[in-house]
């Protein structure tokens, strides 16, 4: 796993690495020196410069591409400086390199790089006046776009922004911010690397989950198993008003091409006839009705999760009373992993928050943010705005695991918090929870871990979302798509773990 700081924990990270002897012209020295070796620079370069410690770093950049022979300008929005940016700035006009300061004249067509060294992950708020004509410039300008810790006006815990620099490639020091991944994140970084320059975290991390974390979840089967070994999971899913069969059936099928022992798939019995056809490999238990409409059945609810080790719940069921009496239900008397989704989460937002601390089953929550929001009682805006916060905030004052869906996903206990940074834009299709949701039950069923397990899931997921994108493209790729993915992701981590 790789760390993450939040703008804060960096904040306080910097300053104790000053305090316990590292002077922070080192530290900028080291920033500079390590995104100068890690970047392919096209001449000539201009380094475009704030007034913070983040220009800093960029007349490093330049005075080490002025050692190399490389053509560079440095651009600056205003003479200010910070004490340790002068200090390299000085050094900079010393050795020749050209300088001007930002006017309407200003010309970056020339240029084969531009270095976005205007604002760094400590900004927040929208950009205005000349910082947001030079940002709208450098994004109109045809050069290789490089910024420096973070996109300039990108907010580093929410990843959003209502104008920022649009790069190539940015180079994040020290550590990765939430802002590198989450919201808009994807959609405004080409790629990203993050240089380590000796700063430790002085509180705890939140941690980027990597191929390398999830091999051991998926270890090859011993001969000697059964399907019992790896669990009995229950999806309990769909209405009279939402049949969703397909979208059921690929649950399903994302469950047992995940590892799940047994799948056995609960739906009101009049969907039997078109989800049977669909479900070769897992079994139907029919849900009764009366006229069409679920009843809640605390005889059949039991008999359906009996020695079941993870239940889903809520895929398409419906808001009905039947259907919070089962939600309740297993709240209270099942004492597997609950994984609740979609209309459970609906239901759940309604009612008493006392019920959820009762509970007797481990609850796993899975919301986008718009259902996050339910859940909270939080404005969407409030949600975006800090949404690791928030997040974690949340599954403390609850004692869940809270699965937060978004362009990355982030999964936290209140005390262990990881980023998912797997998935794509194609995923945002009719589905795509549905198959979470059938992953996660499968993988929670023979992982003894629930957190893990969860970030697992995730990852999966992401991961055969990105490979059906790759095949289908991000506009006709479907949640069935994702699960044709599962079988390969899956074999790959195995393979490894040989």
């Amino acid at each position: 796993m790789t760390e993450i700081l939040t703008v804060e924990n960096m904040r306080k990270s910097d300053a104790a690495t000053i305090a316990g002897g590292v002077p922070g012209r080192e530290l900028m020295y080291r920033a500079g020196k390590g995104i100068f070796e890690n970047v392919d620079w096209k001449a000539p370069v201009a380094i475009i410069a704030g007034s913070g410690n983040n220009a800093g770093d960029g007349y490093v950049i330049a005075k080490l591409l002025k050692d190399a022979d490389i053509e560079c300008s440095i651009i600056l929005l205003k003479e200010k400086f910070s004490e340790d940016g002068k200090y390299y700035y000085d050094i900079c006009v010393k050795a020749g390199i050209a300088t001007e300061v930002w006017s309407e004249r200003t010309e970056l067509g020339r240029f084969g790089t531009i270095a976005d060294c205007i604002f760094g992950t400590g900004f927040k708020g929208n950009v205005s006046g000349t910082a947001k004509e030079v940002i709208d410039r450098i994004n109109e300008s045809e050069a290789y776009v490089v910024s420096v810790d973070i996109n300039s006006g990108l907010n580093g815990d929410s990843g959003m922004a209502e104008s920022c620099v649009c790069s190539d490639l940015t180079v994040s020091i020290g550590s990765y911010k939430p802002g590198h991944f989450m919201n808009m994140a994807k959609d405004v970084i080409g790629k990203k690397i993050n240089i380590d320059i000796g700063i430790k975290p002085v509180e705890k991390a939140l941690m980027l989950i990597e191929e390398s974390d999830m091999v051991k979840v998926f270890s090859p089967r011993k001969n000697l198993s059964n399907k019992g070994s790896y669990g009995y999971i229950a999806l309990i899913g769909g209405s009279e008003r939402y049949s969703g069969a397909i979208r059921l059936a690929a649950m399903a099928n994302a469950a047992m091409r995940s590892g799940a022992g047994v799948v056995k798939l609960a739906a009101p019995k009049s969907l039997e006839t078109v989800i049977l056809p669909a479900i070769l490999e897992s079994t139907f238990f029919p849900l009764s009705e009366n006229e069409g409409r679920l009843i809640y059945s605390k005889e059949e609810t039991d008999e359906l999760t009996a020695n079941v080790k993870t239940v889903a719940f809520g895929m398409g069921i419906g808001t009905s009373e039947a259907a919070a009496d089962i939600l309740k239900h297993l709240l209270l008397y099942y004492k597997g992993k609950l994984i609740v989704d979609a209309d459970g989460l609906t239901l759940l937002s309604r009612m008493d928050k006392g019920i959820v601390q009762e509970r007797n089953s481990e609850l796993i929550l899975t919301p986008h943010i718009k259902e996050f929001s339910r859940l909270t009682g939080k404005e969407i805006n409030e949600v975006l705005d800090d949404p690791v916060k928030t997040a974690i905030q949340y599954a403390k004052e609850n004692g869940v695991i809270l699965l937060l869906k978004g362009p990355a996903t982030i999964v936290t206990d209140g005390d262990n918090t990881c980023i998912i940074d797997a998935g794509c834009a194609g995923m945002a299709t009719a589905g795509s929870g549905d198959v979470l949701s059938g992953i996660l039950s499968a993988v929670c069923a023979y992982t003894d871990d629930t957190f893990i397990a969860t970030a697992a899931a995730a990852y999966i997921n992401g991961k055969a979302g990105e490979a059906a994108q790759e095949q289908k493209g991000s506009i006709s790729m479907t949640a069935s798509d994702t699960v044709n993915n599962i079988t390969a992701v899956v074999k790959a981590l195995e393979i490894k773990n040989e």
